[in-house]
């Protein structure tokens, strides 16, 4: 945890343009929720993010930085693909209110957003390493979106799979806000090892830039809680891949 911490603030410190090379990773290689699998570098398990979370506590608080959105309510929508090429994902997140027993908490506010298939973020002049320049995206705002969570506690968004950049393993950001636009909570969704391994090797917007460079066990954000933040992700590259991941908020 400290070491979460110091490299937390260490990135708060730096600002973005210095950050951008360093607040990237991959989908590292750790524990995976759709399939079992062994790869040249690790073993995965079938234990799944939200079956471990299961124990009614808050998720996870982490990092909205270094490219959370400038002005989400601008942005309410559901598909949040807006031309960025890559493998069809939905991703569909329930919100539970663990001051009600875990109960759905229909009514609130959820932010996502995430990077390219090469890891670039839009709203930011990103460099995603690895081979890649700076680009200026500060007028485009792709892969960014907020819907509001019905009576089971949902929202569904359609998007493309995120690629990864180094320093960081794959990711979702997310941030929960109450119906009234109070924070809740401000989270991350880490991706199963196997499923990203499959997307960045195989399919053409992804297979450039390669495999992950940090797994979800070294991942500076994953790495200590990883157990309430790794989602079940179900699919393949052909027929688009479904994200499936709850999170606790205390409401």
């Amino acid at each position: 945890m400290e070491r979460k911490i110091f490299l937390k603030n260490t990135l708060a410190a730096l600002g973005l343009a210095a950050v951008a090379p360093l607040a990237v990773s991959s989908c590292g290689k750790d524990t995976d929720t759709t399939t079992s699998t062994t790869d040249s570098a690790t073993t995965d398990s079938t234990t799944t993010g939200s079956a471990a979370a299961s124990s009614c506590t808050v998720t996870a608080t982490e990092t909205a930085g270094p490219y959370p959105t400038k002005t989400p309510s601008s942005y309410v929508r559901s598909n949040i693909v807006d031309g960025q090429a890559g493998v069809p994902l939905t991703v569909k997140i329930t919100i539970a209110n663990t001051k009600n027993s875990c109960a759905a908490l229909s009514g609130a506010l959820v932010d996502i957003w995430h990077c390219t298939a090469v890891g670039y973020y839009s709203e930011y002049v990103v460099n995603p390493g690895g081979g890649y320049t700076s680009v200026d995206y500060t007028s485009s705002h792709f892969l960014r979106g907020r819907q509001t969570t019905d009576s089971n506690g949902l929202v569904t968004f359609t998007t493309i799979f995120p690629g990864w950049y180094s320093g960081r393993a794959p990711h979702i950001h997310v941030h929960v806000y109450n119906s009234s636009g109070t924070s809740l909570l401000i989270t991350q969704i880490a991706f199963p090892t196997d499923i990203c391994n499959t997307v960045y090797t195989t399919a053409s917007d992804y297979k450039a830039h390669g495999k992950q460079d940090t797994s979800n066990t070294s991942d500076m954000v994953f790495s200590d809680s990883l157990a309430n933040e790794l989602a079940t992700v179900t699919g393949s590259v052909s027929a688009g891949y479904t994200l499936t991941h709850t999170v606790y908020v205390a409401a």
